[in-house]
């Protein structure tokens, strides 16, 4: 049994303590509040939080952690597959590097778990997963996967495919082979619930169409790369059309759509927010973004976008988003709950509950602020990384 005691204890779902107890058992978070009333029984290993905040795991609910390795260059580049652009039978677990560098920053930075996909290159680049973010195989570190169908409006698709020129060179293509695909889906699933005549043989394996119909069964949601507002809006048109469910990643000008994504319904994941303009698309960046769409009533959660931004620099982007207006509660549900509820591990990861898995994080001042460290980063009950004394 461990316990982390005499930290401020940020539950996220229930309340803060400011002198509280997380009692770990198995793994397993057995017990959370003040510390006068958890009783640590006899034998258990105790962490002192010396006063410091108590969080659960931190979650990048974007990255292209493992996909795309850093200090190897092309050799460990596997994020996009810039030969077809429509490419859904693809599946990131398949590209994961176990031992890619970005991942021991991640544990290191107190990120616990995160959402590897392909990149934006593509029409449909292909299927992410949900991942914890340490593990000997990929195996070991998979959460839920495949998870979320990664789909591309705007600038990438029509560059890349433009140049060569091929389809598409306009936002007009991207949609319509978008939506062309998602007809070949229902077509699909329709010929599997029919009953064959005599002449008529079952449709064959389809990979590509297996996986736009997890997509169309709403087993997944598609996950749409869409800074501008006008792409945006695309992506809800046809989220609408063909009835599936949708999040928006980055969702740069979403702060011009405010009530379209709360009426909708529609998570968002923004970010990455510690770069430049680097392309038309991100002219009207801002970071009030995020507490712009929070205060709206939209689901938000944060990405470093990995490596874009460096992963262990995700609480800083939440930070920064605080500093712009977004409520610090919200910041803090941005890269834990929320994050966790877009990426479908919500009922065992995101918030420091009894039944949930001990994902938790110790430091040594608040999670936000440029100069505070992590102390300890714990997963599934068991120390991970321990930092030193300077």
């Amino acid at each position: 049994m461990l316990a982390v005691t005499n930290g401020k204890v940020y539950t996220v779902t229930s309340g803060t303590f400011d002198q509280g107890t997380v009692l770990i058992e198995k793994g397993i978070i057995r017990q959370v509040g003040p510390a006068g009333e958890v009783k640590i029984p006899p034998g258990a290993d105790i962490i002192d939080a010396r006063g410091g905040p108590v969080t659960p795991g931190f979650i990048d609910a974007h990255s292209h952690l493992g996909l795309a390795e850093e200090g190897v260059g092309w050799e460990g580049s596997d994020v996009n597959e810039l030969t077809d652009p429509v490419t859904p039978h693809l599946r990131a677990i398949d590209a994961i590097n176990p031992e890619e560098r970005g991942l021991r920053d991640a544990v290191e930075g107190g990120i616990t778990a995160a959402w590897a996909a392909p990149g934006s290159g593509n029409v449909i680049g292909g299927q992410g997963v949900t991942i914890r973010t340490l593990g000997r195989t990929v195996e070991e570190m998979v959460l839920r996967g495949p998870w979320g169908l990664k789909v591309a409006f705007g600038e990438n698709p029509k560059r890349v495919y433009g140049e060569r020129k091929k389809s598409p060179a306009t936002r007009m293509a991207t949609a319509g082979i978008l939506r062309e695909w998602l007809v070949k889906g229902l077509n699909y699933l329709e010929k599997l619930d029919r009953e064959p005549t005599d002449s008529e043989k079952p449709p064959e394996r389809d990979l590509k169409l297996e996986a736009i119909a997890r997509v169309l069964k709403r087993e997944m949601p598609l996950r749409a790369h869409a800074h501008r507002a006008d792409d945006i809006m695309t992506a809800l048109r046809i989220a609408r059309e063909f009835g599936v469910d949708l999040v928006i990643e980055h969702c740069t000008e979403g702060h011009k759509l405010a009530s379209e994504l709360a009426e909708a319904g529609v998570p968002v994941v923004i970010g990455p927010s510690l770069t430049s303009r680097s392309k038309v698309e991100l002219k009207d960046r801002t970071l009030k973004t995020p507490g712009i769409l929070a205060r709206a009533g939209v689901k938000v959660a944060l990405m470093t976008d990995h490596p874009v931004i460096p992963v262990h620099f995700l609480p800083l982007c939440a930070g920064l988003a605080v500093r712009e207006g977004m409520e610090e509660e919200e910041a803090l549900r941005a890269v834990t709950i929320n994050a966790a509820e877009i990426l479908g591990i919500s009922d065992w990861l995101g918030s420091l509950e009894p039944g949930k898995e001990a994902d938790v994080v110790v430091f040594d001042g608040h999670p936000f602020e440029l100069r505070t460290r992590v102390r300890y980063t714990i997963m599934r009950g068991k120390v991970v990384y321990e930092r030193g004394e300077d």
